[in-house]
């Protein structure tokens, strides 16, 4: 029997998902992320997954996005071969008015995060349009659709290989996975696609993160096909590294491995890692021709109650007093309150002000003795001052640090998850500091701001220079002044526990 599908039918219903997975967490990465936190014996990594519930709580209430990264739009769409389009539109077009509707809505502004020619001008579209939409054509009446939000940071930490026939998937993604760092914001999911062509085997590993967190299930009835052996085993193997939450070292690093499979050739054997982030963001509706298909809200009784001490060991530091000589006594791991004033920046504000120091040209901002905040925040609504503003990828920032602790003054930066070699030795050397605020927890640390102005590259958008003024926002010293960085100790000293309490 055809069914009628009406235009505007999905516009509503793809902008009404895309708001409701901005500030809801899925009910089952809730309950993990809880389980998880409930048995886990690192401090840190307690405090970071502490830090995300009570975050996802306060945005579900709030009805604000959960990271200020709120995503590029991926969109699976299922077609019966009986539907009929009411439309004056193509698909894709219908689709991403949805998505515009979506990032564009008053009530709660989405970051635009997605940039027009890539490797040229990169011009910020200004609504996260286009969407990366991917279909299929099946027998049936109805239109069956997925919609996810992925943030920058874990799509960056994404990797693919065509390994040989005889080599060993478990071990490649072992390998993988310690490189891909604490970017991508554990705890989350690892998606794994295997076979098929290149391009297929990733197209496998982000489908497969639409599927719900059932490890458990998995456990208790056993495996029953490949795929599933190799969710069991590397489920407990990547855990054993030791990595854990934000990558402070900690008991769970991943709370699933999804593995789907696809057939491929004789001569290879393609294989592909997408991690999802502790911003898991995705919804499902079918449209039957009825109407569009709108979001169920959850109960706010599925959210655990947590609190959060900072405990009596605290440091709290005035930004606007703070010297250089002060930051030498912080110590690796230790929990910081910061209040005063700081300035933000990332990737397109870093670039500008390293070109302009090249030319000898004068910064619009003085860096000297400030710290800065690696954010692009979301724009705000209401009486806010500011959007959820957590932290972006700090390594992202590593080429420019020398220039900016050597050229500028700058006394600290703060970022997310570890940073590199060639950042960690610039710290030491100009005996700097870098602070680590957790992410997936932007509109917890957006409620410490208290004042925000833009004050320099207004045209960059969401990555303008801004100065926060802000009041006990929580951080950890993540590398220290001598160069000791939590990221290198903190898993190292979590592996060999998981190892030696299996050994037992």
């Amino acid at each position: 029997m055809t069914t009628i599908i009406r235009q505007d039918d999905l516009i509503e219903s793809v902008a009404d998902a895309l708001q409701f997975i901005s500030y809801y967490h899925p009910k089952d990465f809730i309950q993990a992320v809880y389980e998880a936190y409930q048995r886990e014996e690192s401090q840190a990594a307690k405090d970071a997954m502490a830090q995300i519930l009570i975050n996802s709580r306060m945005c579900a209430q709030g009805k604000r996005p959960i990271c200020q990264d709120t995503g590029i739009v991926t969109v699976f769409v299922t077609v019966g071969m009986d539907v009929q389009w009411d439309a004056d539109m193509a698909l894709d077009d219908i689709i991403n008015e949805g998505v515009r509707r979506a990032y564009m809505h008053p009530d709660n502004v989405l970051r635009a995060s997605v940039l027009a020619d890539p490797d040229g001008k990169r011009a910020n579209t200004k609504d996260n349009t286009p969407a990366v939409i991917h279909y299929k054509i099946v027998p049936g009446n109805t239109v069956d659709v997925h919609v996810a939000a992925k943030g920058g940071g874990s799509e960056a930490k994404s990797k693919f290989a065509m390994l040989n026939p005889s080599d060993s998937v478990v071990e490649w993604v072992l390998k993988m996975v310690p490189q891909m760092g604490a970017g991508w914001c554990p705890p989350g999911m690892l998606g794994i696609g295997i076979g098929g062509t290149a391009e297929k085997a990733m197209e496998l590993a982000k489908e497969s993160l639409l599927e719900p967190i059932d490890i458990h299930d998995l456990q208790a009835r056993g495996a029953s096909n490949r795929a599933e052996e190799l969710r069991l085993e590397l489920f407990d193997k990547v855990n054993d590294l030791g990595i854990g939450a934000q990558g402070l070292g900690g008991l769970t690093t991943v709370l699933d491995v999804k593995v789907k499979d696809y057939p491929t050739h004789a001569a290879n054997k393609p294989v592909a890692i997408i991690p999802n982030c502790a911003a898991t963001r995705h919804a499902h509706f079918v449209l039957d021709g009825t109407g569009p298909s709108l979001q169920t809200p959850p109960s706010l009784e599925d959210w655990p109650e947590i609190t959060w001490e900072v405990g009596d060991s605290v440091r709290r530091v005035n930004l606007d007093t703070v010297t250089p000589e002060d930051v030498k006594d912080w110590k690796p791991g230790e929990t910081v309150l910061l209040s005063g004033k700081m300035l933000t920046g990332r990737d397109a504000a870093h670039k500008k002000m390293v070109d302009m120091i090249e030319r000898g040209e004068e910064l619009p901002v003085s860096m000297k003795g400030r710290f800065i905040y690696y954010v692009g925040p979301v724009d705000p609504v209401r009486e806010e001052v500011v959007g959820p503003a957590g932290p972006t990828t700090a390594t992202r920032m590593d080429k420019f640090t020398r220039t900016m602790l050597e050229k500028t003054g700058l006394t600290g930066m703060i970022g997310k998850a570890e940073r590199g070699q060639v950042a960690i030795d610039a710290i030491r050397e100009f005996g700097a500091v870098y602070l680590m605020a957790v992410g997936g927890s932007a509109y917890l640390v957006s409620k410490a701001i208290k004042k925000a102005e833009v004050v320099a590259f207004e045209e960059l958008g969401m990555e303008a220079i801004y100065e926060f003024e802000v009041e006990d926002m929580p951080v950890t010293v993540a590398v220290d002044s001598k160069g000791s960085s939590v990221h290198q100790t903190g898993p190292a000293e979590w592996h060999d526990k998981i190892i030696a309490a299996k050994a037992v």
